[in-house]
């Protein structure tokens, strides 16, 4: 299990010089950066110069995440840099920043994500022994900027599309499409970014484990012309939502339709996306299982307590037609956050009792988490297009 129990105990002066001593600069530093470390023992020191400063503290991004619920004192140093050393991290990428006398501040020393509803910094933890999402010599496939007009919101929008290495060269070969969404105050950066989406695929492709296919990421927030906007919604009723909805049916779908070379059916498009971007899924792919034959809602917020003759659309009314329309109904969380495991083990237990069939995969020690969702990509794209 790799989820711990972080205490805000700063370690002693001798462990600290051995930490630092021993460590090596994070992967997500900026070119140059020597700050933030981590150590073999995937303890993290960070740094920042404040000389003016009264407190600072490290903030990490919120209570569920691989650096502890802070926020942490950091030590003052006589030049005014001021130090902090965590006890051992959850591998994979976590957000945080600075609390300077009581501001925002993001670390110099990290590139910046998008998370949170603005720019953020992050911290890439090595998972020891583990590289599905690493950079490998095998071929590569590339990532797209497309920029397009959405009818729905009247505004253009930006979306990344991946294509399979293999993608300019076979020229008459058709692909199927994966859309892919991001959770909460992140973009459609988010699964290249901080989920190597791209690098997960690349590699599963060279394995000859997954099919080749094309992501398509959107930013899952949309309003309707005149209406302001909002950074998130994890739910169906209001306009962003529902809004949203009709982008990705009547704008997204469409363009990457006629821009790439793809199988434009149901049985080759899927559907799946992380905690908000999951409940998105969920409400789009089975109210419209004329469009999707592949779904898969990672860390979502589920319903419980549902009704299988009304719930989304009346999807699960007639359990066989539903097994023999859906290829793939994937559920995931992480072993740690236990809520929303729950909510998906009597997701899938109210579903079997009506005959239909789902996957369920559980990440070990993770909790709402970009490794979670790492994992989970890793676990649910080789079944897609089977």
């Amino acid at each position: 299990m790799y989820r711990i129990a972080v205490c805000c105990t700063l370690l002693c002066g001798f462990c600290w010089a051995q930490a630092a001593s021993d460590s090596q600069p994070a992967p997500s530093n900026v070119r140059g950066s020597e700050y933030p470390r981590v150590s073999p023992d995937l303890r993290v020191t960070f740094r920042i110069k404040a000389p003016e400063a009264k407190k600072v503290q490290l903030q990490p991004g919120g209570d569920d995440n691989g650096l502890g619920k802070g926020p942490f004192d950091m030590i003052r140093g006589d030049d005014g840099t001021w130090t902090l050393t965590s006890p051992p991290a959850v591998p994979g990428f976590h957000y945080y920043w600075f609390l300077v006398d009581g501001a925002i501040v993001n670390d110099i020393g990290s590139e910046i994500f998008f998370g949170w509803g603005r720019e953020s910094s992050g911290v890439e933890v090595p998972e020891k022994g583990a590289d599905f999402d690493a950079v490998k010599a095998v071929p590569h496939g590339e990532v797209r900027v497309r920029w397009y007009y959405s009818k729905t919101t009247e505004a253009w929008r930006r979306a990344m599309v991946y294509t399979p290495p293999e993608y300019d060269r076979n020229t008459r070969t058709r692909y199927p499409v994966l859309y892919l969404q991001h959770g909460s105050g992140e973009d459609e950066r988010g699964w290249t970014n901080q989920g190597r989406a791209n690098f997960i695929l690349d590699n599963l492709i060279a394995e000859g484990k997954a099919k080749p296919m094309i992501l398509a990421m959107e930013t899952g927030y949309a309003v309707p012309p005149g209406t302001a906007p909002a950074i998130s919604t994890q739910g169906r009723g209001n306009g962003q939502s529902s809004a949203f909805e009709q982008v990705v049916l009547n704008d997204l779908i469409p363009m990457v339709d006629a821009t790439y070379r793809t199988l434009a059916d149901r049985d080759h498009r899927a559907m799946a996306g992380l905690s908000m971007g999951g409940g998105q899924t969920l409400q789009i792919t089975l109210t419209h299982l004329d469009k999707f034959a592949w779904i898969g809602s990672f860390s979502s917020p589920l319903r419980t307590g549902i009704d299988l003759k009304t719930a989304y659309g009346g999807a699960f009314a007639d359990g066989a037609a539903f097994s023999k329309k859906v290829h793939l109904l994937w559920f995931g969380a992480g072993t740690a956050e236990d809520r929303l495991a729950k909510s998906a083990q009597a997701m899938i237990d109210t579903l079997k009792q009506a005959g239909i069939k789902s996957v369920f995969y559980q990440s070990p020690g993770t909790a709402h988490e970009w490794l979670t969702w790492r994992r989970d990509l890793d676990e649910f794209a080789p079944l897609l297009f089977r």
